[in-house]
């Protein structure tokens, strides 16, 4: 039985081998994703499928991510559902040729390329947004959406697409649609004690991203923030050079953090949210038949990422505890200790409201619309 795995395992590698020499690295990744690489005839379909949709575009589109092929089992990030919608929605005219994995870096470095041409399209968080269009660290607001309902409802809202599309067209780019993941976690190293209380934040060295915002919160909770670049982060953390950090579940499992945590805390107070944009020139350089098919193959990926959320988190949880990772949960009160020493309602957040919204007035929209059910429903832990 050995054997005949070792053999499959064999053929696969060749086949990608094979297909990546010819220049066919999608169709390898494809096939490897859609799991046809141990059969010859079915690597060379997907192959020849990938080539005659490239050859018969009018358009390609690159797509850069910082997440494998597959991530989405635990991290919804859906990037071969949008590939295949955009590349069916434009009836072929757009081929996507996916660059996953980090390949063409990720984060901050992903956004600078697609603000300047380098790349189509890309997917990187928002906190990783922030420094190239402000006004979306308005999520990072703890307690404004912190919970993926209110996240949903905020950034499919007019209030939203009023209020902050502009600003991110201003800065060059077009967002092609918001990715729920989960809410941040606070997840300790090992060696660590469980973090339950904001008194428990007492001198920990916590990660965080190029987000102002997030990097107040830590502080006003008790935390000494440390910004390091997320490709640094986990020999920041087996090093000690941090001692904790804040993406969801679903993301500390598929960046490989299962073997160096201890602790995960859900306390609620910042959705971990990605986006995908667009590079803005180059969306309106499109045919108006082809920048409507790309965004209706978003808004389909949309609803696939809410139905996905979570299985994926249950599978990221199954799998970190059995690495050894105790989760907490918290009580309503606990939540509330949290929310009175760093929430959105408290006055040092005032400045960061009226820089980013525009005015105190303007941001309480964004908190009415926050808390007003939309159209789409999407589950909570």
């Amino acid at each position: 039985m050995n054997n005949d795995r070792n053999e499959l395992a064999s053929a696969e590698r060749r086949n990608f081998l094979k297909l990546s020499a010819g220049g066919a690295f999608t169709a390898a990744l494809v096939a490897g994703a859609g799991g046809v690489l141990w059969s010859s005839e079915a690597a060379a379909q997907t192959a020849k499928e990938e080539s005659e949709r490239e050859k018969a575009a009018d358009h390609v589109m690159t797509i850069a991510t910082a997440y494998v092929l597959g991530a989405s089992r635990s991290y919804p990030i859906m990037q071969l559902d949008l590939k295949e919608n955009i590349q069916n929605a434009t009836n072929g005219k757009v081929y996507v040729k996916l660059a996953p994995g980090g390949q063409l870096g990720a984060g901050g470095a992903l956004v600078q390329k697609v603000q300047g041409g380098t790349i189509q399209a890309a997917q990187h968080s928002l906190s990783n947004f922030a420094p190239f269009a402000s006004t979306v660290d308005l999520i990072n607001m703890p307690y404004l959406c912190g919970s993926n309902q209110r996240f949903t409802n905020l950034v499919h809202s007019d209030t939203w697409k009023n209020e902050v599309h502009p600003k991110v067209e201003a800065a060059g780019f077009k967002a092609l649609f918001y990715v729920v993941i989960d809410p941040r976690v606070v997840a300790v190293r090992q060696g660590g004690n469980a973090i339950i209380t904001p008194g428990d934040m007492s001198g920990i060295k916590f990660r965080v991203p190029g987000s102002k915002m997030l990097q107040q919160y830590y502080r006003m909770v008790g935390a000494n923030p440390t910004p390091v670049a997320w490709g640094e982060t986990p020999s920041a953390i087996k090093q000690g050079v941090a001692d904790a950090l804040d993406p969801a579940a679903g993301a500390l499992y598929v960046f490989g953090f299962k073997d160096i945590l201890s602790h995960v805390t859900f306390t609620q107070a910042v959705p971990d949210s990605q986006v995908y944009s667009c590079n803005l020139e180059w969306f309106n350089s499109m045919p108006a038949d082809v920048q409507e098919g790309i965004m209706w193959g978003s808004e389909m990926t949309s609803h696939q990422n809410l139905s996905k959320v979570p299985s994926a988190r249950a599978y990221a949880m199954a799998e970190l505890n059995k690495a050894g990772v105790e989760f907490h949960s918290l009580s309503s009160d606990q939540l509330a200790e949290w929310q009175d020493v760093g929430g959105y309602q408290r006055s040092e957040w005032d400045p960061f409201k009226t820089e980013l919204a525009g005015s105190m007035d303007a941001f309480e929209k964004l908190v009415e619309a926050a808390g007003t059910q939309g159209k789409y429903y999407v589950h909570d832990a």
